[in-house]
């Protein structure tokens, strides 16, 4: 890595939280082919299932829930930086137990970064969520613009990023990443996430299924440009970032859930697209200005909405993705979690029983 105006250059140690999860198993080698020394934390929920049946980039892992982390786990470390994936991931599993959301998105990020603070973590990156915002497709949104959640899940983001901000100063920079809906291929891969599901579809009914009625927009961002832009923060100076959120996507990657699937379309032409019902429940409906990230990080993302559709459709061409895969409930987080609790090997606030 040369050196850059506005940014530094050094051999830096992190920690990924949730590293064995959707994005952490395409961030951790990303990490590690940029001269990072990663180290891992997971409670290993989802580690059964592999959709690339390749062995996954190894890394040091602390296999311990993010509830349970102890100042000993961090201290002898020296990790120079965290970046915070870990929590309940998404808006139906939010829904199962909404307190349990906040426990465990609000509160345990909270306290992990008081005690990365306490033992001299310089920088922690949040993964945040663009769902805070919940509604506005009038205007593109910005980071200045008024949050309005629409779930727990929503409210654990923007509850997080004000409490953090409160430990911000000259040696601890917060910095929270506004994430717009996540697509992409990935070992981990998730199959309750909008692109990713349409795509299955295809692949495995012949049909594209719209889930709602198609009309509500999403901002879209590829995994492995979270991942690009969690390198670009850690690369640049704090004080151009400290306590502040950005948004992380592309000005041209805001869709309605039809137009997705028209994309969708053009790979699998003999799928009919079908509407499953006028009204799905979801009040989620914006879309997101991501001008600060191209300005200040001066990143612009890679993988445009069209290439990670044509990513997706060749990696479940070499797998040979059929019903058995695609239902397989380590690649929907809620049938996971769920199945887990009814096994009694999780109790019902997601401590293990075994």
């Amino acid at each position: 890595m040369g050196k850059v105006v506005g940014e530094i250059n050094m051999s830096k140690k992190v920690l990924i939280t949730g590293s064995d999860g959707y994005i952490g198993a395409v961030m951790v080698p990303m990490f590690i082919e940029s001269g990072y020394e990663v180290v891992g934390l997971d409670c290993m929920f989802y580690s059964e299932g592999n959709l690339s049946m390749e062995k996954l980039v190894d890394c040091p892992t602390i296999k311990k829930d993010v509830r349970d982390i102890t100042e000993e786990d961090l201290a002898g470390e020296k990790f120079d930086a965290i970046v915070h994936l870990a929590g309940l991931s998404n808006d139906p599993l939010g829904k199962l137990n909404s307190e349990l959301t906040y426990d465990i998105n609000y509160k345990a990020s909270v306290r992990l970064a008081k005690i990365a603070k306490k033992v001299g973590v310089k920088k922690f990156i949040f993964a945040s969520s663009c769902s805070l915002y919940g509604q506005g497709k009038e205007k593109a949104l910005t980071e200045e613009s008024a949050s309005n959640p629409q779930t727990a899940y929503g409210k654990s983001k923007i509850m997080t990023e004000e409490a953090l901000s409160e430990l911000a100063d000259d040696d601890f920079c917060p910095v929270y990443m506004r994430n717009a809906t996540a697509f992409g291929f990935s070992p981990r891969m998730r199959f309750d996430l909008v692109v990713n599901s349409l795509c299955g579809f295809a692949k495995v009914d012949g049909e594209i299924k719209i889930l709602g009625d198609g009309t509500p927009w999403r901002p879209l961002v590829h995994i492995k440009d979270i991942s690009g832009v969690a390198i670009k923060l850690i690369e640049t100076e704090d004080d151009l970032i400290r306590n502040q959120s950005f948004n992380v996507g592309d000005n041209g990657e805001n869709y309605q859930i039809k137009e997705i699937a028209s994309l969708v379309q053009e790979f699998y032409p003999d799928c009919k697209i079908t509407i499953a019902q006028k009204d799905a429940g979801d009040t989620r409906d914006y879309n997101v200005s991501f001008n600060k990230l191209n300005s200040v990080l001066n990143y612009k993302s890679q993988w445009p909405l069209k290439e990670g559709i044509r990513e997706i459709v060749k990696r479940f061409n070499d797998v040979k993705l059929d019903r058995s895969l695609f239902e397989n409930e380590n690649f929907t987080r809620l049938h996971r979690i769920k199945n887990l609790i009814e096994q009694k090997k999780l109790d019902l606030n997601l401590r293990r029983l075994e």
